[in-house]
């Protein structure tokens, strides 16, 4: 089996369950935040619609320098709404889907590494950053989301089962 082969399903069901729940952004909450420490629905939307673009760099790019020396830092999203929130993600998703496919799996494990100003922040096999930069990163950004979503009285769609709004 193919690594395409093997990640795509669980690709496709976290896009479609990200989706689902970046569906029921509140255009008029896009500012509210659960504490001050905390980042804004908007924010975590953003965030949300940006990760799936960060996949053909991972399968293609020996890394990324999320501040470098000489350029431009790398700055999350700051749509303003949900439609053009949601119009990245499905952009973003269908590029990522593309780079997963044509990934030449014998570099699955070639180390790619994280950078800042240079400096390495991490390095870890693709296969490893697919998992927890993209997948893991992901799902904990849907959690905060849909916990803003709960204490804003926002329907929680079911995500790996049931949620109270959504029983069956």
């Amino acid at each position: 089996m193919s690594y395409a082969e093997a990640i795509l399903p669980e690709f496709d069901q976290e896009m479609a369950t990200t989706r689902r729940v970046l569906e029921r952004l509140p255009n008029d909450k896009l500012n509210w935040k659960p504490h001050p420490k905390s980042n804004t629905i908007g924010w975590n939307a953003n965030h949300l619609a940006e990760i799936p673009g960060w996949v053909e760099n991972v399968l293609t790019e020996p890394g990324f320098d999320f501040a470098p020396v000489d350029g431009e830092p790398y700055a999350t999203p700051t749509l303003a709404n949900c439609e053009a929130i949601l119009e990245l993600f499905d952009g973003n998703v269908v590029e990522a889907r593309r780079a997963i496919q044509r990934f030449d799996e014998t570099k699955l494990n070639e180390p790619w590494s994280l950078y800042e100003a240079g400096a390495t922040v991490m390095t870890l096999p693709r296969g490893a950053v697919m998992r927890t930069w993209v997948f893991s990163h992901m799902v904990h950004h849907r959690a905060i989301l849909t916990v803003s979503y709960r204490l804003n009285d926002i329907p929680v769609p079911a995500i790996y089962g049931p949620s109270a709004d959504e029983p069956e």
